[in-house]
């Protein structure tokens, strides 16, 4: 995936040391949103890169945007799939909040609309089927994203597409609805609206693929298909969403029923998965086992040359920023100094501020969950093969039984004997003969498969 791949596994990650800010050299800004920002960070003891993703902890309380970075992680935390930015590390020190995810080095898909790139039908198809394949996958797991847009898809260095930021996404209960007017305006599909308007309970999987049409259009067009901002009036937008697109007569036939598909505006007949995705005209007889396992190569590629993002981060970052990433170590020293020399009440209730943080953010290492998981797949394994053999076992000593007590029976029949009868007539030498099975069977090894007890944890 990019530069780092969730197949990938690395050995000297597996150590029980949580992982934490001085495990990993910064190496330059890439990205900012409204209180968190992206840099490129190598990790010291293997030399792998990665994205970081830190935002400021008083910014996130100030503004009370707290509780979505917090669930933003838990989420992240159990979602792996080829074509999301997958989490591997989350932490948290006295300033900021960590999570450390794939580097996709081919920048966001905004950044190369903003620089007029022309993508054809092809190249859009297959951003829809990567996209349309992550969305199918989150729909299994009852996620809706709610933030599909060019600014929240990265490409890596191939071009292949890659879901991020799920800040607003959400999980739903079975059988549920969300309800809250979440996501960007002119990507936000109809029934979202619809439902601010108290005019439906709420909404579901569907919006995310109205918002993946929306994103086609603009790639295709360079415009998106329907002219709505942040402070156009929700009335205004429900009834704009609901008249036809203009698809320029230069598009095919197969295309236009592609986009005509995904933004329907009745969720119940729109594209909303990746099965009704592989029965359009466009995408007929499309495998989608390669496009998961990237075996279908892009047509755009990004530039090799040179980052694919904002110069200027880099240099607001050095200049601009009154708390930079690279002075955090000697900054959080001398805090820490004059936090043990000053105890007083605002110290006491950061303190335990920084308490309740530490209880609520979860700290996060993939490696080490796939360790966990490795382990727990190996124990099954073992469990079933006893299974197995004890089964077995059993068979074999019933069959052997069977197979000697027959003839025997069938001789002491032939010699008028009466069946249950020793075959000698010597009743005590049965009886020595008994004791000696019983004392053979007393000295025969047993497997107890008695579950031990499990330590209190």
């Amino acid at each position: 995936m990019g530069v780092n791949s969730s197949s990938r596994q690395d050995a000297s990650l597996l150590s029980d040391e949580d992982v934490n800010f001085d495990h990993f050299q910064i190496l330059r800004n890439i990205g900012k949103g409204s209180f968190g920002k992206v840099c490129i960070v190598q990790k010291r003891d293997n030399g792998n890169l990665f994205a970081m993703k830190y935002v400021s902890r008083s910014a996130c309380i100030g503004r009370g945007a707290l509780g979505g970075v917090l669930k933003e992680v838990e989420l992240l935390a159990s979602l792996e799939h080829p074509f999301l930015v997958n989490l591997w590390f989350s932490f948290q020190d006295e300033e900021d909040l960590f999570m450390v995810c794939d580097l996709l080095a081919g920048g966001d898909l905004r950044y190369h609309l903003n620089h007029q790139v022309e993508f054809s039908e092809a190249s859009v198809a297959l951003l829809v089927c990567e996209i349309g394949s992550a969305l199918d996958y989150l729909q299994k797991q009852r996620v809706v994203h709610r933030d599909i847009k060019p600014d929240n898809i990265l490409l890596d260095e191939e071009g292949h597409a890659h879901l991020t930021d799920f800040n607003i996404a959400t999980r739903l209960p079975p059988d549920g609805l969300a309800c809250s007017m979440s996501g960007t305006k002119p990507y936000m599909a109809p029934e979202v609206f619809m439902c601010a308007l108290e005019e439906i309970a709420g909404y579901s999987y569907p919006v995310d693929w109205w918002s993946l049409g929306v994103v086609a259009y603009e790639m295709r067009s360079g415009m998106r298909p329907f002219v709505v901002h942040s402070s156009t009036p929700l009335v205004d937008v429900k009834n704009l969403l609901n008249t036809q697109p203009h698809f320029p007569r230069t598009w095919s036939d197969n295309f236009i029923d592609l986009l005509g598909k995904l933004l329907n505006v009745h969720p119940g007949a729109r594209i909303s998965s990746q099965r009704e995705l592989q029965q359009t005209k466009l995408l007929r007889g499309t495998n989608f086992e390669r496009i998961l396992a990237k075996q279908t190569n892009p047509l755009f590629k990004p530039s090799k040359d040179h980052l694919n993002c904002d110069p200027s981060l880099e240099l607001e970052e050095m200049i601009i920023e009154t708390k930079p990433l690279h002075k955090k170590k000697k900054r959080l020293a001398k805090q820490r100094s004059i936090h043990r020399d000053n105890q007083n009440a605002s110290q006491d209730q950061l303190s335990a501020l920084d308490s309740q943080l530490l209880k609520e953010f979860l700290v996060y290492n993939r490696f080490k969950e796939q360790k966990r998981k490795a382990m727990e797949k190996k124990e099954t394994e073992w469990q079933q093969e006893l299974d197995q053999a004890m089964a077995s076992s059993e068979v074999d000593g019933l069959a052997v039984g069977r197979s000697e007590s027959v003839p025997a029976r069938l001789a002491t029949i032939s010699e008028g004997q009466p069946e249950n009868a020793p075959a000698n007539g010597n009743t005590h030498a049965s009886n020595n003969g008994a004791k000696s099975v019983s004392k053979q069977a007393d000295n025969l090894d047993y497997i107890d498969r008695t579950p031990s007890p499990k330590p209190s944890i």
